[in-house]
């Protein structure tokens, strides 16, 4: 540790120290007994530890191996099946909107093509801003 880290620690130290002080009796009891069963409950559970699995405070603490030293665990046959069945439907969904918005899209234009198809002006007339001019001035007058 560098000297800010161990000059950190020794004032964290101090604090915890007179905290600890202030503590009551049958308190500071039940604490110290419940560290101890901890303590032996972990060393009882350091072989117990599965290669892959999460490591216990006795890894993280240098007892144990590091993490980076065990190999990655292998998803099952299943747990993969499962993975990509679930990323085939989310692209399926997504393929699915897309071509639901496309589709909607072509009904509308098929309709307006429908509707100027069939009435019986030129489609320049509704181009022509002075026709579309009389159709609002005639029937607004009437």
């Amino acid at each position: 540790m560098s000297s800010r880290e161990d000059e950190f620690a020794a004032r964290i130290r101090a604090h915890l120290d007179r905290s600890a002080g202030e503590l009551r009796p049958g308190l500071a009891y039940r604490l110290q007994t419940a560290r101890a069963e901890a303590l032996a409950r972990l060393s009882a559970s350091a072989d117990a530890v599965q290669v892959g699995g999460l490591a216990g405070a006795h890894g993280l603490a240098g007892g144990g191996a590091s993490l980076g030293s065990q190999p990655r665990p292998h998803r099952s046959v299943f747990g993969q099946a499962r993975f990509w069945v679930g990323v085939l439907a989310l692209a399926a969904a997504a393929f699915g909107y897309h071509q639901w918005t496309l589709w909607s899209g072509a009904q509308e234009k098929a309709e307006l093509d429908v509707e100027l198809l069939s009435s019986d002006l030129p489609f320049d007339a509704y181009l022509d801003r002075g026709f579309q001019n009389w159709l609002t001035t005639s029937f607004d007058g009437e």
